[in-house]
Order: C-alpha cells, then sequence, then structure tokens
C-alpha cells in the first residue's frame, strides 16, 4: 500500500519514516519524499498507529487527493530547489510542475494558493533563500557564483530577493548569522 505523507523534505526524512514503518513491523518496499509503500496492508487501526507513530517526529499521513497533490507539489520544489544546480537545469517551474504532477498550472497555483496561503512563485523564492542562506554559510561560493548556481540573472536579482524575504542583505546576514529555518516550516 503506498501512503502518502506530509514533511518529508530531506534523505534523514526518509530514514526517519523508514524506521518508524519498521519499529510497527512493517515491511518498506519503496519511499521517496512524500510517500512511503508498505507490506503489508495495514488496515484502520494500524493506519492510526501509524499516524500517531508518525506524528511524533513530525510527519502526518495524507488522505485527501488535494493534499496529497500539494504535497508532491512541495516535495518536487524543494526536491529540485535544494538538490540541484538550477543553472545547469535552465527550467521554467510551472512546466516542471505540470509535466510531472500531470495537471494545468493554473489549477495547481489555484490549489496552492487556496490551500497554502501563498503562491507557488512565493514558495519557490522561500526555497531558494534557504538554500542560499546554507550556501552562504559553507562560505566555499562568492554571492556571484551562488546566484549563477540558484539560476538567478545576477548577484543583484538575488540580493533584491533575499532582502525582500529576510529583511537583510546577503552580507549583513553573513555578519549577525540569523537562524535557518527547517524546510518543512516554509
Amino acid at each position: 500500500m503506498k501512503l502518502a505523507v506530509k514533511n518529508m523534505v530531506c534523505n534523514r526524512c526518509l530514514l526517519v519514516v523508514k524506521q518508524t514503518l519498521q519499529t510497527l513491523n512493517f515491511n518498506v518496499e519503496a519511499i521517496g519524499l512524500g510517500w512511503v509503500e508498505v507490506e503489508p496492508e495495514p488496515d484502520s487501526n494500524q493506519l492510526i498507529a501509524i499516524a500517531s507513530a508518525f506524528k511524533v517526529v513530525g510527519f502526518e499521513l495524507i488522505d485527501d487527493h488535494k493534499s496529497k497533490l500539494i504535497e508532491q507539489l512541495k516535495n518536487l520544489i524543494t526536491k529540485t530547489v535544494q538538490y540541484s544546480d538550477l543553472s545547469k537545469l535552465n527550467i521554467n517551474f510551472s512546466t516542471l510542475l505540470t509535466d510531472n504532477l500531470k495537471k494545468p498550472y493554473s489549477y495547481l497555483s489555484n490549489l496552492f494558493s487556496e490551500q497554502e496561503d501563498s503562491t507557488i512563485e512565493h514558495y519557490i523564492i522561500r526555497q531558494k533563500v534557504e538554500k542560499i542562506k546554507e550556501l552562504m554559510e559553507y562560505g566555499e561560493l562568492n554571492l556571484n557564483e551562488i546566484a549563477l548556481k540558484m539560476g538567478y540573472s545576477s548577484s543583484a536579482h538575488l540580493s533584491a530577493q533575499f532582502k525582500k524575504i529576510t529583511g537583510f542583505s546577503p552580507s549583513r546576514y553573513r555578519e549577525i548569522k540569523v537562524e535557518r529555518k527547517a524546510l518543512d516550516e516554509l
């Protein structure tokens, strides 16, 4: 049985979900961001136990279609922004989402705005800003290199978006070391 799981945003999340299910005596057949396939198929009482165990470690089972679609959308954006070199992908997020989720972008955009009180574009920007913070903390790339890696046309464009979201310029952010947000809080 394939279960949809909210708040899975990284490889550690995959590990925690897998361990949680194994503790409940389920075999994990396959797993990815936002979903897991288990055997044997859980009955209603076992689903309640899984939901309770997930809640303890910060995850939720998703059972309605719209919420599943939103979680798939968020996971696709997170995976793309956090684990890809956007300069090499040369992608348009609306095309990426429609191709992968097999829904018109207008439908996805309206659903996301309705469910999340934010736009897809703003969610993408927040994801990018958190990745920029991470890259700045590593100190291996300068701002121009980060801008290129993150798919910005210039470091000035990156700086403007960064300041709009955080309230700080990238250089000021480096000075004061503001704590980064967890990806599932975006």
